[in-house]
């Protein structure tokens, strides 16, 4: 697989779900998190659009997200950057 091609199912969604849970987190004062978040909500598994949601945090963010993400799913996001 590459950086271009649909990752399996179950990948997807614990990118997905974790993303958003992070984004839950946030302060929501100027509807910030709710805006992320119904971005995160309408995305679907296909192509790269895995690594859009990675890319809507910023590097403390993201390493709060790999933590929370099954080895699985980081062991893909590794083989798969490029």
């Amino acid at each position: 697989m590459g950086y271009y091609d649909t990752p399996p199912q179950e990948v997807f969604d614990d990118i997905k779900k974790n993303a958003a849970e992070i984004r839950k987190g946030y302060d929501d004062t100027f509807g910030y998190a709710t805006e992320k978040l119904r971005i995160i909500d309408h995305i679907e598994n296909y192509k790269d659009n895995r690594a859009y949601i990675i890319a809507m945090f910023d590097t403390e963010n993201t390493a709060k997200l790999q933590g929370l993400l099954k080895d699985e799913t980081n062991k893909y996001i590794l083989a798969n950057k490029s």
